[in-house]
C-alpha cells in the first residue's frame, strides 16, 4: 500500500495531479483535514490491498494553523507504522500564480475583504512551510502547462511505485529562468554556441547538424564525460540513501542546443538504469 500526499499553493497545479492520479486508478480524496490523515492510513492498513493499493490526499492550506504545523509529526508516526508514504509539494512563482487566478478569474482560497491576492499567497507559503520542507518531490509548475504536468505526473509518480529512483534529466535556458526543483545543475554556457552559426540557428540539439558540430568541440566532449562520471559516481549512492526522485538539470543560454545535446547524450548511456525521463523544458 502506498499514500501519496499531494500539497502545495492554490493555482500551482495541485488538482490537476489529483484527477491525473485517479484516472490511473489511484483512490483520491481532496482537501483532506489532517487531523483525519492518522485514522484514513488506518482504514487503509486495516483494509484488504485492492481497495487502497495507491492512495492519494490532497492536504491545502485550508487546515488549521496548528495542524499544519503538527504535519512533520503526523508524517513520522505514519511512516512509523511501516506504510509507503510520499510527499509531493506543488509551488511557482507569485507572479505566475496571480496571472493563473486572473485568467481563471477563481478566488483565492485565503482572499478575504481585507486580504488581497498577493497577501493571500504569501500567508499561504508560510501556512504549508511545514508541508513544503518534508517534500520528497518538489515541483515547479511556473514554466509547465497543464499538458506537461499531467505527463510528468504519470512518469514519476506511477514510475515510483517500485520504490526504485526517478531520475529526471532537464535541459533549460538559463534566460527563461533557473529551475529550482532541480536537485543539480550544470552552466554549460562555456561551451562554443551553435546559436551563433547561422546555418544551426534553427535546429535544435537533438537535430543531427547540431549534434555533429558539437561532437566536434573538446569542450563539449570534455563536459559531458565530467557530467557522467559525476552522475555515475553519486546516483548509485544517493539511490542507497532511499531517496525516491533525482533531478539533473542542465543549462545553457536559451535551452535550444548545448543543454539538450547533452542531455540527450546522458539519456542515452543511461538508458535502462533507472527509471528515467526526459525533458526539454523550451522545447517543449
Amino acid at each position: 500500500m502506498k499514500l501519496f500526499i499531494i500539497s502545495g499553493l492554490s493555482g500551482s497545479g495541485k488538482s490537476t495531479v489529483l484527477h491525473v492520479l485517479e484516472d490511473i486508478g489511484f483512490f483520491c480524496i481532496d482537501n483532506l483535514p489532517i487531523s483525519l490523515l492518522a485514522d484514513f492510513a488506518t482504514q487503509m492498513t486495516s483494509t484488504p490491498a485492492r481497495f487502497y493499493e495507491y492512495a492519494a490526499v490532497g492536504i491545502d492550506a485550508r487546515n488549521r494553523p496548528k495542524d499544519l504545523k503538527r504535519f512533520p509529526a503526523i508524517l513520522t508516526e505514519l511512516r512509523a507504522r511501516n506504510l509507503y508514504c510520499e510527499v509531493v509539494f506543488l509551488d511557482a512563482n507569485d507572479d505566475i500564480l496571480i496571472k493563473r487566478f486572473s485568467e481563471t478569474r477563481r478566488k483565492h482560497p485565503l482572499t478575504e475583504n481585507n486580504v488581497s491576492l498577493s497577501e493571500a499567497i504569501k500567508l499561504e507559503r508560510q501556512l504549508l512551510d511545514p508541508i513544503s520542507h518534508k517534500a520528497d518531490l518538489y515541483l515547479q509548475t511556473s514554466h509547465t502547462n497543464l499538458h506537461q504536468l499531467r505527463g510528468l505526473i504519470k512518469e514519476r509518480l506511477t514510475k515510483s511505485s517500485n520504490r526504485t529512483l526517478s531520475v529526471l534529466f532537464m535541459s533549460f535556458g538559463f534566460k527563461h529562468g533557473t529551475p529550482v526543483d532541480a536537485d543539480y545543475i550544470f552552466d554549460v554556457r562555456c561551451l562554443p554556441n551553435p546559436y551563433w552559426e547561422t546555418q544551426l540557428r534553427e535546429y535544435s540539439g537533438k537535430d543531427q547538424p547540431v549534434i555533429d558540430f558539437l561532437k566536434k568541440q573538446d569542450e563539449a566532449t570534455e563536459m559531458y564525460d565530467d557530467i557522467k562520471n559525476f552522475a555515475e559516481k553519486w546516483i548509485p549512492r544517493i539511490q542507497a540513501a532511499d531517496r525516491t526522485y533525482l533531478t539533473f538539470a542542465i543549462g545553457c543560454t536559451g535551452g535550444h542546443h548545448r543543454s539538450v545535446y547533452l542531455i540527450e547524450k546522458l539519456a542515452q548511456h543511461f538508458t535502462n538504469q533507472y527509471n528515467l525521463i526526459v525533458r526539454h523544458r523550451e522545447l517543449e
